[in-house]
């Protein structure tokens, strides 16, 4: 018999994170916006860019060997949900994903991305009235994303460039065969499509990479029938793109979507701004008045400003990941890989007055904004010492933000973080002409310490078996042969 699924994403992530082997205790905080108008998605779109409403999402979990032991925070996961009512699409981009090395095994970090991927994707539990969910990450290893001088804790060892492209396939061919599994019981009609892309490499030779990276224990348990599509997804027409098409002329800022940190925004910059093969800069336009026949002010855009910026009506999806692989950021040395997961499955029993209104549990922008700043630049995690009091100063902050007590500013308590040794990366343009937006109808949702215990923190205590097989397939026996000697003639 179907269960139901839980009322929120904290407790559907705590009865994952419930399923682990060995006994631990998890403490989870889950921080989701209020949605915000934003038109940030498709920047380069014309006459001009679509409506978007955005939200934020930060997981933080901690964990406790036993109820004596201190708090540590041991993963965060950080995604953003965009909506556009108009093609009925939501975009889940997953930010940045991180460990403090600090989790007892397995480590759950995994758990959260899946069941975080998987709570957008199941229509019975997607938060967002839409259609089409498409999920889009970009996959590139780095000592540290999340939790400052983290990469000094000699416990933590992030994944290398190709095993982390591993990882990613592997999660989401697991999420996809969740999904699929939701069909099987009679869910109604869902078409799902997954793509990925190593820049600079072929087919043959990613397929060979990341097979040669991940274990063959790991690879064998997915459970889903789906197959992988080696490209972008750009091309296909069987589920709509978040963006209406522009069907009087090609525009590339129609179909590619603009991400904060993110090499394809960095490449659509330089696309955008490119005329005859020289780079200009953007010009802050005015809307232009022009006089009717009745004297009326038409400030509507003319057909110059409907024609795509620089180069983007020239260069098509094919030819645009094809520049892709020459990019600094893809041919630096390490590989990195392009992921998207997206699902056509319409959600039945639809009713909610407008995508801006705040739901039970969602906190306000300036919340999730000051958690992010103390998590970010107060604390660090290069010894236990310190990732236990950056812990304390952490949850603290949530609770009193929740509770609507500022934080005190006064951060003796805290040493001061040393400098963080962050990777060198191309800063995003910030000269692109903003259109002005209309302020939210619907006032921030007021934080109280009753959200704060039924939404936002939750912890679960495991006490489950440890497999022990996956240990003994992951060393096998090595049987070592002797070699005979060859005799001599006439010996």
């Amino acid at each position: 018999m179907m269960q139901r699924p839980p009322a929120n994403l904290r407790d559907h992530l705590l009865a994952a994170l419930s399923q682990l082997p060995g006994t631990r205790e998890f403490h989870l905080h889950v921080l989701v916006s209020a949605p915000r108008k934003s038109n940030s998605l498709f920047p380069f779109a014309k006459p001009k860019p679509p409506r978007v409403y955005v939200q934020d999402i930060l997981l933080l979990l901690s964990e406790q060997p036993n109820p004596s032991a201190p708090r540590l925070i041991v993963s965060a996961v950080e995604a953003c949900v965009y909506v556009n009512p108009t093609t009925s699409c939501a975009v889940l981009y997953v930010a940045k994903v991180d460990s403090t090395g600090q989790a007892a095994r397995p480590s759950p970090t995994g758990v959260l991305v899946r069941g975080l991927v998987g709570w957008y994707l199941d229509p019975r539990t997607r938060p967002v009235d839409v259609d089409c969910v498409w999920v889009q990450l970009f996959a590139r290893a780095q000592k540290q994303y999340l939790f400052p001088n983290s990469n000094e804790w000699e416990g933590k060892r992030p994944l290398s460039d190709v095993r982390l492209c591993a990882w990613w396939k592997r999660l989401l061919t697991h999420v996809a065969g969740d999904v699929e599994g939701l069909t099987a019981e009679g869910k109604g009609d869902m078409k799902m499509k997954m793509y990925y892309i190593l820049p600079g490499y072929n087919e043959t030779e990613a397929e060979h990479a990341l097979r040669i990276a991940a274990p063959t224990t790991e690879t064998n348990t997915t459970n889903t029938k789906l197959q992988w599509e080696y490209g972008h997804p750009y091309s296909q027409t069987e589920i709509p793109l978040p963006c209406p098409p522009d069907t009087s002329q090609d525009n590339l800022g129609h179909i590619i979507p603009y991400f904060d940190d993110d090499p394809k925004s960095r490449f659509m910059d330089e696309i955008a701004y490119t005329t005859d093969g020289e780079i200009k800069s953007p010009v802050r336009k005015r809307a232009r008045t022009v006089a009717s026949e009745e004297g009326a002010v038409d400030t509507s855009h003319t057909t110059e400003d409907a024609k795509p910026l620089g180069e983007l009506g020239k260069v098509t999806a094919d030819e645009f990941w094809e520049r892709m692989s020459f990019r600094q950021e893809c041919v630096a040395g390490a590989v990195t890989g392009f992921f998207t997961l997206a699902v056509r499955w319409p959600k039945a029993g639809k009713g909610r007055e407008s995508p801006l209104a705040p739901q039970t549990g969602q906190v306000s922008g300036q919340v999730h904004k000051r958690v992010m700043t103390t998590l970010l630049t107060g604390v660090e995690f290069s010894t236990v010492e310190r990732a236990i009091k950056a812990t304390e100063t952490v949850e603290g902050a949530i609770r009193k933000l929740c509770e609507g007590i500022l934080p005190s500013r006064d951060r003796a308590r805290t040493p001061e973080p040393r400098q963080s040794l962050a990777p060198p990366q191309t800063p995003p343009r910030t000269s692109r002409s903003v259109v002005e937006i209309s302020p939210n109808p619907f006032p921030e949702p007021a934080a109280s310490l009753e959200i704060y215990l039924a939404h936002i923190y939750g912890s679960v205590a495991t006490r489950n078996a440890v497999e022990e097989k996956k240990k003994q397939q992951e060393t096998p026996a090595v049987q070592v042969l002797q070699v005979r000697r060859k005799r001599k003639a006439g010996t």
